[in-house]
């Protein structure tokens, strides 16, 4: 991957809608290699889709919160039907295996706090296997980031 490839990627990423003629244009080639080059980062697994950006509040999802979760048992098994479990979680935006403290974290949306106990009593309180879950509630989001590309 070279330096015009990077430039690509962050364009992208600022902008998924951005035209291949608008990226030939920033970039100063034509849109042939900038197509081609495109389709080689698809190929590869570099470029893995294209999402819109969605504001949460607008969808009534204002709380976000990150939940650590320690697991009891961590037989293969376990964790593999807890990441079976957590997928079918509409409310868990990302879920993470961590090393350290914790063994999951799982970052929520919900609409407020009454619809995050619903979410903790009802839906969590069945996944097996569930030590404890320590919360950390949003006050702020200071910054939603692209990926770096050096």
């Amino acid at each position: 991957m070279d330096s015009t490839d990077k430039q690509i990627i962050s364009l992208l990423q600022d902008d998924a809608k951005i035209t291949i003629k608008e990226i030939a244009h920033r970039l100063n080639l034509s849109t042939t290699p900038i197509f081609e080059r495109i389709k080689k980062l698809e190929e590869n697994k570099v470029i893995t889709g294209y999402h819109a950006q969605i504001n949460k509040e607008a969808l009534d999802l204002s709380l976000m919160v990150f939940c650590a979760i320690t697991l009891k048992e961590h037989h293969a098994d376990y964790l593999k039907k807890f990441e079976t479990d957590i997928i079918n979680l509409d409310e868990v935006l990302s879920c993470y295996h961590l090393g350290g403290n914790s063994d999951y974290l799982l970052q929520v949306v919900v609409s407020d706090i009454s619809s995050y106990h619903v979410f903790i009593t009802q839906k969590l309180a069945n996944v097996e296997n569930i030590a404890t879950v320590q919360s950390s509630f949003v006050m702020k989001e200071i910054k939603e980031g692209k990926l770096p590309v050096f």
